[in-house]
């Protein structure tokens, strides 16, 4: 039976920061790692790096998330549309926005030139929301209600 038919849809979240090699790329994976297939997943910055932080490579590999293989990506206004929540961390006005999505803003340190040291609290931060933006947007059938 489609999905369409058995009135269960996939939310798509979309993650944007200005170089995409630091935040996003930790809350994509946050979000990948901790959903599964409830979530589709996008992750993009205004004005992409040539490569992610090698800090929050590393900050990730401690809490068992490998994000090694992962590149910065420009943001398109087709991944913004095909998103329906749409989560900045510190581009502004760079994202395009538009009519029926959910935008959020978080307001995170930026890990750029940091070590991983600096990075871990950021990490540990972006996570709690994940943790909670999942519970928002595709909590686990529990059946408990």
């Amino acid at each position: 039976m489609p999905d369409t038919a058995s009135g269960t849809t996939v939310p798509s979240v979309l993650f944007v920061c200005v170089h995409n090699a630091g935040r996003s790329q930790m809350a994509a994976a946050f979000l990948t790692h901790l959903a599964g297939d409830r979530v589709q997943v996008r992750s993009a910055g205004s004005t992409p790096a040539e490569a992610v932080n090698p800090s929050v490579v590393a900050a990730m590999a401690e809490v068992g998330i490998d994000i090694s293989a992962e590149a910065p990506k420009a943001l398109t206004t087709d991944a913004v549309q095909a998103s329906d929540v749409v989560i900045t961390m510190g581009c502004g006005d760079a994202c395009p926005v538009f009519p029926g999505k959910r935008y959020l803003d978080w307001q995170l340190d930026d890990p750029a030139g940091q070590d991983v040291e600096a990075v871990r609290p950021i990490r540990d931060e972006i996570g709690k929301r994940i943790r909670t933006l999942i519970d928002e947007i595709a909590p686990a059938g529990r059946g408990d209600r």
